[in-house]
């Protein structure tokens, strides 16, 4: 925060009437003169020996409060700021407007917001001919109207540090997590060392890392070559499923702008060596701050670029091949504000955005807010996280778990383990997110036991909307993917060399915890006999009529039919509720409907053979309802 020395002192020193004894004010004005000078040296200790001189000299010259008013405003000490220009002002009766107008700024950054609102109210009233700083005063009197009702109904908060083993004496910030909750990511600033390659930095930022064990964060360590240089990193992100490390360097003589956006990639458990994002994500402005969306193509970020409606503002990029981004899209006025707007964290629901902003209503400074992206594509009026989370400091960064419930961020809070900490807490259930979950494991061939690496969807049955895409790790096989709840979701897992895999999740929207899916998968090689279910082709009860849903994942066999030379056979199911006769006509029939679709999708209606089996060939205990869901199937085999 910039801070112009004894600005109060300089503009209306010469234009407040003292009324003194010139005795009395020659001995303090002499000694305020030797503060004034010691000031414009930087000498704040041996000014305010001189103003505590002056005021054993005579308590009643306002010059010794307004100076010493700017010391404290100078060394960030609003609180005692405020104290003293209210002095000067009870002393001198009615001042110069602009000293009500400074005042009330110290009480605002201070959190006394009740008498920062009545005394900007008097500038407002007094002071109309300092047009230039009057939009200012009544951004003032609105966040202080906004904080005396924040502060009556404070939000649930309680910050819980996240130990020794993430923390230090140095600051650590930004926090960002797995979707798993078991990585975390975050930025410290520690000294400069000898490899620190900034001339004139004192600091130097790195990124570290750490892993949750058995419920506890294991020590921490900087994240090793290629991600650490002796550049400025930070402002990262991880993508949900771990596999993209997103993030900033600052002030490198390899950039395009001041700051710039860089990707790398997780293999086999190491980093890729980084890649800048390029244009026409870079420019020679300031861009940072990624976030990526669960969708693991959407990334938002804030930038300084023109053509925007502030300072900083939030903008999206789309991933369309790896390495490859979209040309960047404004968010428009419902997020950014002539101010700056910044800081950027989508949820891995993929529609919840938190941010930081300093041009909208709020507690003072750089407020946390969020807004929920509708599906026609617009964003909600952002809501100001309110008190405590907010206060008349900056709030700049926030992380949000994937269930919801657990957030992160950093603050200097006393009782840390010094500078800025990593601290968690509970989110207040008017400010969470809707809840996601995850599907994790492995893929491989089945005949093999070899890792593949394969293409991950989630797949919202009802809008055909890619919620999750992902890759499997080439080296081992794993994966994890977000499972969105409220939906009917499909869960495609597809590779070129086999036939697709695919399940149905159907989570209700109420669910706040959730409890992971463990899924190991195995890819079936496309030989003769091989057998596919087709997890996600739906019929309403005792009809044959295919559900739109099931368009979905025909289609998806319908590629794969177009690209396989192969003939299949279409199976239908059922369980064992009804005679023999009447299961082997409606599995009939549900088969046929099935062929009938890829044909009318351009497939040769002599590659596709069907037949219904009834009840005639379970796969599970048809004594138990979950027993029947699964007897009661469509499934293809290859055939020839």
């Amino acid at each position: 925060m910039n801070r112009i020395i004894y600005i109060v002192y300089i503009f209306i020193l010469s234009m407040l009437p003292f009324g003194l004894s010139a005795q009395k004010v020659s001995k303090a004005a002499q000694l305020c003169e030797k503060a004034k000078h010691c000031m414009q040296a930087r000498d704040f200790d041996k000014a305010m020996s001189f103003l505590k001189q002056a005021q054993q000299k005579d308590p009643l010259f306002s010059d010794i409060y307004i100076m010493k008013g700017d010391i404290y405003n100078f060394n960030l000490k609003p609180d005692s700021a405020m104290a003293n220009y209210q002095r000067a002002i009870e002393i001198i009766g009615d001042p110069d407007p602009m000293l009500y107008y400074i005042a009330a700024s110290e009480g605002a950054k201070s959190g006394n917001y009740e008498y920062a609102l009545k005394t900007m109210e008097l500038f407002l009233h007094k002071g109309i001919q300092y047009s230039d700083v009057l939009p200012a005063a009544q951004k003032t009197v609105n966040n202080c109207r906004f904080a005396v009702e924040a502060t009556k109904n404070p939000r649930s908060y309680n910050l819980v540090n996240l130990g020794p083993a993430i923390n230090s004496e140095w600051d650590e910030s930004l926090a960002a997590l797995s979707a798993d909750d078991e990585q975390i990511v975050f930025t410290v600033k520690r000294p400069r060392d000898k490899n620190t390659v900034c001339a004139f930095c004192l600091n130097e930022e790195d990124l570290y890392y750490s892993a949750r064990v058995n419920g506890e964060w294991i020590p921490r360590e900087a994240l090793p070559s290629p991600i650490k240089t002796g550049y400025n990193e930070g402002a990262q992100a991880l993508s949900p499923d771990g596999k993209y490390l997103l993030y900033t360097i600052c002030d490198a003589d390899f950039g395009i702008g001041s700051c710039d956006l860089y990707w790398a990639k997780s293999v086999g458990g190491k980093w890729s060596r980084p890649r800048n994002f390029g244009a026409p994500v870079n420019t020679p402005a300031w861009e940072s701050q990624p976030t990526m969306a669960s969708d693991g193509a959407t990334i938002y970020f804030a930038s300084s670029r023109p053509g925007g409606f502030g300072g900083m503002d939030i903008w999206k990029t789309t991933m369309n091949a790896e390495g490859d981004f979209s040309i960047p899209e404004n968010l428009g006025p419902a997020i950014n504000t002539p101010g700056d707007d910044a800081a950027p964290f989508i949820h891995s629901d993929g529609r919840t955005l938190y941010f930081a902003s300093n041009g909208r209503v709020g507690m003072g400074g750089y407020d946390l807010y969020f807004s929920t992206l509708s599906p026609d594509g617009s964003w909600s009026e952002p809501e100001n996280l309110g008190y405590p989370i907010n206060s008349p400091a900056d709030e700049i960064n926030i992380f949000i778990n994937n269930s919801g419930t657990m957030a992160y961020m950093a603050s200097d809070k006393d009782g840390g383990l010094g500078g800025l900490d990593l601290y968690r807490f509970e989110l207040d259930d008017a400010l969470r997110p809707a809840p996601v979950t995850y599907v994790k494991g492995t893929v491989k061939d089945a005949f093999t036991a070899m890792p593949v690496s394969a293409k991950i969807e989630l797949i919202d049955l009802s809008t055909n909307r890619t919620l999750t895409s992902t890759t499997s790790d080439p080296v081992t096989g794993a994966y994890l993917a977000c499972v969105h709840t409220g939906g009917n979701l499909m869960l495609n897992v597809s590779h070129p060399d086999y036939p697709f895999y695919s399940e149905n999740f159907q989570i209700e929207k109420s669910y706040t915890e959730l409890t992971p899916f463990m899924k190991d998968i195995l890819l079936q090689p496309t030989d003769i006999g091989t057998v596919v279910t087709l997890n996600n082709v739906f019929f309403d009860f005792d009809k044959a009529e295919l559900k739109p849903e099931s368009y979905i994942e025909l289609g998806r066999l319908a590629e794969f039919l177009k690209s396989n030379i192969i003939r299949i056979e279409i199976g239908g199911h059922t369980d064992d509720r009804g005679t023999d006769e009447y299961n082997d006509m409606l599995s009939e029939s549900r088969a046929k409907a099935v062929r009938d679709y890829l044909v009318s999708q351009g497939i040769d209606p002599a590659r596709l053979e069907y037949k219904g089996y009834g009840k005639h060939k379970p796969v599970a205990d048809n004594a138990t309802e979950e027993g029947r869901a699964a007897n009661r199937r469509t499934e293809f085999k290859i055939v020839k």
